[in-house]
């Protein structure tokens, strides 16, 4: 099935790794990833050498570091529970630049951010090199379930179209003195948040309905 061509996650290249087929890409990221979460939490040579593994990949897409590493904000949240661990966590006591800590929740969140940051490069990896439709065809060929990959191809397909739609109402706050960094504004911004995903459920439901009145039998044209 189609999705929008050119996501802004993917990087145009004709390296090896953006010519090789999705679907071998995408079992070579789940085994890596398997081999990643099954490492030994203080089998710090081990992260060492899966990391020059995954850099190495990078390496040979051709996609810019600088691209990638701006992306991986989105590990913010696993980062911070990780700073976190050596705090709140039990068992015997060390001390690190004369601060005392959990040596266990140390190991574990060094292991969390470590395991947690190889995934998400791998994962950005993949996007920057395989477009969208080609990525959801070699979904298909790994049999998939059709309906996970029709809400797939959907998501993509939406995700600017409701990205824009928040980004017209963050404008529109402003425009009227609203701050959305302000704890002070943030019951405005939850407000509007509800009402974006109400418009969205509302536009999910008028789609399936044109897809119902043009014959949607549970499989998309091909």
């Amino acid at each position: 099935m189609g999705a929008g061509h050119g996501h802004r996650l993917f990087f145009h290249g004709h390296s090896p790794i953006h010519r090789a087929p999705a679907h071998l890409k995408v079992l070579a990221l789940l085994g890596f990833m398997l081999v990643v979460v099954a490492t030994p939490r203080e089998a710090y040579v081990v992260f060492v050498v899966e990391a020059l593994v995954l850099l190495g990949v990078v390496g040979v897409s051709r996609v810019p570091i600088g691209y990638l590493l701006p992306r991986m904000v989105v590990e913010v949240p696993f980062a911070v529970f990780a700073a976190l661990m050596p705090f709140i966590a039990h068992g015997p006591r060390t001390e690190v630049l004369g601060v005392t800590v959990s040596e266990p929740g140390l190991v574990a969140g060094i292991a969390l951010l470590v395991k947690g940051s190889i995934g998400v490069l791998a994962s950005l990896t993949l996007a920057a090199t395989t477009e969208p439709q080609d990525l959801l065809r070699g979904l298909q060929r790994l049999r998939m379930p059709e309906l996970v990959v029709q809400v797939m191809g959907f998501m993509i397909r939406y995700l600017d179209v409701v990205t824009a739609e928040l980004g017209r109402m963050m404008t529109a706050l402003r425009s009227r003195g609203c701050d959305p960094r302000s704890p002070r504004h943030w019951p405005v911004l939850a407000r509007s948040l509800g009402a974006l995903f109400i418009r969205s459920y509302e536009r999910g439901e008028r789609v399936h309905l044109a897809m119902l009145s043009r014959g949607y039998d549970g499989k998309l044209p091909s």
